[in-house]
């Protein structure tokens, strides 16, 4: 028998990605070294990634999306030059540089914005009506606990306390209830979709515009997709090895825990890049969703004693998730990685669909029965409407 017969598949494979990678890398060197030198004026193509207004003040965050250095000269604000700080030294591609101009602005007007370079290139950036930014301090930061805390922690707690009258119901109401979140998050994922593609088109376009929303989305639904199966692969092993009741549900919990720590970054980004009415919606959908995810926790201990301090442990592990992710989608400052992690929610939007939607098969194991086609169309339209109303 040979070596390569002999070594275990997974030290195969990496031989191979290690042959690939450095023909791959010698052949970028050399194609480097044999290509003509390029002709012409430099490609310069900043973008303007972020607005800070403070009083006297515009703070421009710019990136270089272009192949070559940028310095910029001069900045002219409603035609008239002024005086700025930032920016002396020329910006490598993909590297990001802020613009402190002093200019002093009136709130609610328009400002026309030119940034001219070295070689003589302008730059346009417009500013629509000009309000001063809120700083992300400690209170927004808490803002953004609590709103992770509302959409997570409470509404998994109130679904685990409802298990008992929806028990009553018998199968067909819980059928019905299943259906109707999965017609709300069903307009949740295209309509935040739809947003977050129109984010994108606004941001710089450096790390592929849409094309990241699209990834942050694939991303998340094949992650949690296989995390599910993984997590039902450890409860069947563990409910054939005669594991508690307690522990299944806890494992339900964590994966809960993981989709809801997606529903936060999309929540908390929206909010981040002034996505207010998204965010309010995003908050109303995934609360009344995650009301639900409380029944599919408490499961297990159908014929088990209840505390009411271990349900709300397991409360904690499924919706505490949902306050660090607003934490970090909050922190977000570009317009195009907040719509990437508002894709991601929408996967992850996609895979609890999936994971729900065998639930909703009644005795004769159909899916769309009347009474759950007549409940999905409310969830779709009970959205809707809640967007309608959203004022923000």
């Amino acid at each position: 028998m040979s070596r390569f017969q002999k070594a275990p598949v997974w030290a195969l494979a990496l031989g191979v990605l290690a042959i690939v990678a450095i023909v791959l890398f010698g052949l970028g060197k050399l194609a480097g070294e044999t290509l003509p030198e390029r002709n012409g004026p430099p490609v310069e193509a900043l973008r303007v990634e972020k607005t800070v207004l403070e009083p006297g003040q515009i703070d421009l965050t710019l990136r270089n999306a272009g192949p070559d250095e940028v310095t910029v000269a001069q900045v002219i604000v409603n035609d008239s030059y002024s005086n700025f700080s930032g920016g002396e030294q020329p910006i490598p591609r993909l590297a990001t540089e802020t613009l402190d101009i002093d200019y002093p602005w009136i709130g609610g007007n328009p400002y026309e914005i030119g940034l001219l370079t070295s070689t003589g290139v302008v730059i346009p950036h417009t500013i629509d009506a000009a309000v001063e930014t809120p700083k992300a301090d400690g209170g927004f930061l808490l803002s953004m606990i609590l709103i992770g805390v509302y959409v997570g922690f409470i509404p998994v707690t109130l679904g685990m306390l409802a298990l008992p009258v929806l028990r009553r119901g018998g199968r067909r109401w819980t059928s019905s209830l299943i259906a109707f979140t999965v017609g709300l998050l069903a307009f949740l994922a295209i309509d935040g979709g739809l947003e977050a593609l129109n984010l994108a088109a606004g941001g710089s376009g450096v790390f592929g515009g849409g094309a990241l929303v699209f990834l942050g989305a694939g991303l998340a639904f094949l992650g949690l997709s296989g995390l599910d199966s993984w997590l039902k692969a450890r409860r069947k092993r563990s409910r054939d090895s005669g594991a508690s009741a307690w522990s299944l549900a806890t494992m339900v919990a964590i994966g809960i825990g993981l989709h809801n720590l997606g529903e936060g970054l999309a929540i908390g980004s929206a909010y981040a890049v002034g996505e207010l009415a998204l965010g309010a919606f995003l908050i109303v959908g995934f609360a009344v969703h995650n009301t639900t995810e409380g029944l599919a926790i408490v499961s297990p201990l159908a014929e088990e004693k209840v505390r009411p301090w271990r349900l709300l442990g397991l409360g904690l592990i499924a919706g505490g998730p949902a306050a660090f992710g607003a934490l970090i989608g909050g922190s977000v400052t570009s317009e195009e990685l907040a719509a990437g992690l508002i894709g991601f929610g929408v996967g992850a939007i996609a895979q609890v669909i999936v994971q729900l939607s065998p639930a909703m098969k009644d005795a004769a194991g159909k899916l769309l029965n009347p009474a759950n086609a007549v409940a999905m169309m409310a969830g779709v339209l009970v959205l809707y409407l809640t967007g309608l109303l959203v004022t923000l």
